[in-house]
């Protein structure tokens, strides 16, 4: 595992936030060589810890101290000035929100920036949060359909209460320090602000407001974005910070609706984000992210990533320029001037993350067709495998519905598992994923090898799915069994029933053989794919001699396999085999090996990396790019599974489950 070197970097600012920025900083890699404060007592006590000097003077720090990178953390009205000290300077420049009070300030600041060659960041990069990045995957993967209307809340609260230091907040009011937080992450999700429709700034005290409350104490405005939504906007001193709608947004599209509960927080509970759809109830949509350990460090990690690696992130720079355009529109329209254009960025274009497409799993390039090497699947990290299970509504409602909104997007069905049909209901529902951002995997059972048997178990699963043709369609074993009866929704029916129709015996209770070769049975799922009933074809539970032979004396190769694989059962040979060949590798059963989650050297590198046994084994199967499909009927575990396609492993781990191999089998 790669480890980054450290950034040096220097701190202006020793209140409240810069603790809150730097508690966490050894554990990263940043590493503070002088801070600065005008409160010299405050300077020192921020630097003790790191070792570093401390300064009253930003020039004095700049010329003293070489380090590239500094943040920023002064209080509101000083970030403009103290920012472009530093980029005169020659450094990098990470600052807390806003990069100013005025949009001509602020668009300077990035000019400046551009001119030298610097990374400019800026608070807030709640776009980065994993509550926030879940939410923008349901509005690109078409949860809402468009999205027409939003509704935000800023209600920073009454700062007199909880604030030893208010007057930087009073003298910028509620737009500059709390609006900021939603605009941002808009701005990042839609792009520019076209105009200021209506606003209107009250004072909604009994009296007069205090005379240090310089700013508007209560804002409201209507905000229409360009190539966006509608946006009701509401910043507030006066509404209490422990509102319900504290920092809220909404956003209503033609089929669906979605709520986010705080728009700043860089690490929100686990139910920040819920969806409805059409008549669907509201359902919390956990993220599938690890917690990040230094959420406040996410920007500034960002940046110094990017001087590592010679790279200039200018992107922040532009978007909170435009956030202080915004505000300021937000104000003029307020005074009376009616509705107010905002200006586009003069200095690069604003990137709008929720109109690029989604980036779904994909066929491999046409004329694959036995051609070694050749483009293989681009696929999901992780897939949830819809294994059968009796009783299909307890399993299918809360787990594969779970699954679809923590943001699966690959499903391993199969006309055995009996249950394609809710499979189908799901993503037919309003604000299901759109179709393109999926890949589904189907499967003919074993009894259905014959030419006509395969061909109406393929369409009849595509008609229990509402699909027209599989991403995938894989032959579920490589040996056929007797033809005893069509198998449609076969979890409803008896088990004595299933039983006799999936797996039917002779008198001696041994299975009853069907004389289809594996040839013969590769050249009829051929046929369906000519037929436009499958994009692509795959392998279940082969060895590597049947998917040699196949590949070899195919017409069309295999997409992908399916293989059973844990590290006590690596398969490496077969995993390096598909890989040459340009054939992705599926894990099926990849936690069902016993003894597995209990083994004590997985339990030991699990503790040490803090993270799940489960997680730890799926992580693994990263590694060799394997794609694993763990079956659940927990939602929980749905939603743990698929945070460990974020994890990565150390080379310590690596290893140790390396060890493993072959233990299943002594």
């Amino acid at each position: 595992m790669c480890e980054r070197k450290e950034v040096n970097c220097l701190v202006v600012g020793a209140g409240d936030i810069a603790r809150k920025y730097l508690a966490p900083l050894a554990e990263g890699p940043l590493s503070v060589t002088g801070v600065c404060d005008l409160d010299a007592e405050r300077a020192a006590s921020l630097a003790e810890p790191f070792e570093a000097p401390a300064y009253t003077a930003t020039a004095e720090m700049l010329a003293a101290e070489p380090a590239p990178l500094v943040l920023n953390l002064t209080s509101h009205t000083a970030h403009a000035g103290v920012t472009a000290t530093c980029l005169a300077a020659g450094r990098h420049v990470f600052s807390e929100k806003p990069l100013a009070t005025d949009a001509q300030t602020a668009a300077e600041l990035v000019e400046q920036a551009a001119a030298a060659g610097l990374g400019l960041g800026v608070a807030p990069e709640n776009h980065l949060a994993g509550g926030q990045r879940h939410a923008l995957e349901m509005v690109r993967d078409g949860r809402l359909g468009s999205v027409r209307y939003a509704t935000a809340t800023a209600h920073v609260g009454r700062v007199r209460q909880w604030h030893d230091r208010p007057a930087s907040f009073l003298a910028v009011g509620p737009l500059f320090d709390g609006a900021v937080y939603p605009l941002s992450l808009l701005v990042a999700w839609f792009g520019p602000v076209e105009r200021v429709r209506t606003a209107d700034a009250v004072a909604l005290w009994a009296d007069e407001p205090p005379e240090d409350e310089t700013a508007a104490p209560h804002v409201e405005a209507t905000i229409s974005f360009a190539d966006g939504p509608v946006l009701s906007l509401r910043a507030s001193f006066y509404v209490d910070h422990r509102s319900r709608e504290f920092y809220g947004l909404e956003l209503h599209g033609d089929t669906g609706t979605l709520y986010l509960d705080d728009t700043g927080a860089m690490e929100g509970a686990r139910d920040a984000v819920s969806l409805r759809g059409g008549q669907r109830d509201s359902v919390a949509a956990p993220p599938p992210w690890p917690a990040r350990q230094r959420p406040h460090l996410a920007g500034p990690e960002r940046l110094a990533a990017r001087i590592e690696d010679g790279r200039r992130l200018q992107a922040g720079g532009r978007r909170a320029a435009h956030v202080v355009a915004i505000c300021e529109a937000i104000l003029e329209a307020a005074a009376g001037s009616g509705p107010v254009s905002v200006e586009r960025p003069s200095n690069g274009e604003l990137s709008a993350a929720a109109s690029q497409p989604p980036s779904p799993a994909r066929p491999p390039k046409a004329g694959m067709e036995a051609s070694p090497g050749a483009s293989a699947l681009r696929l999901p990290p992780i897939g949830f495998g819809c294994s059968r299970y009796r009783g299909g509504d307890r399993y299918v409602a809360p787990a594969l519905g779970a699954a679809i909104d923590a943001g699966y997007r690959l499903f391993d069905s199969a006309e055995l598992y009996g249950n394609e049909w809710r499979l189908g209901e799901l993503l037919a529902a309003p604000g299901a994923p759109a179709r393109e951002t999926l890949f589904v995997v189907g499967k003919p059972w074993r009894t259905n090898h014959a030419a006509g048997d395969m061909a109406r178990a393929c369409r009849g699963s595509l008609s229990e799915l509402g699909l027209e043709a599989f991403d995938c369609y894989a032959l579920h074993w490589p040996g056929a069994w007797a033809h005893v009866g069509p198998l449609e929704r076969l979890s409803e029916r008896p088990l004595a029933e299933q039983e006799r129709l999936t797996f039917p015996t002779d008198g001696d209770g041994a299975p009853r053989l069907a004389e289809h070769t594996l040839l013969e049975s590769w050249e009829r799922m051929e046929a369906l794919r000519a037929d436009g009933l499958t994009r692509t074809l795959g392998l279940s539970n082969v060895s590597l001699d049947q998917l040699q032979t196949v590949v070899q004396h195919g017409h069309v190769s295999p997409a992908l396999i399916q293989i059973e694989r844990h590290p006590y059962r690596p398969q490496q040979a077969l995993v390096e085999y598909c890989r040459r060949q340009g054939i992705r590798v599926l894990a099926h059963t990849p936690l069902a090996a016993p003894g597995l989650m209990d083994d004590p050297v997985a339990r030991t590198e699990a503790d040490r990396l803090g993270m799940p046994v489960t997680e730890l084994l799926l992580a693994w199967q990263r590694i060799d790019g394997v794609v694993p499909i763990p079956s659940t009927t927990t939602p929980a575990h749905a939603v743990s599974n698929l945070a460990a396609s974020r994890r990565r492993l150390d080379g310590r781990a690596r290893d140790a489950l390396a060890g493993l191999a072959g233990t299943e089998e002594a």
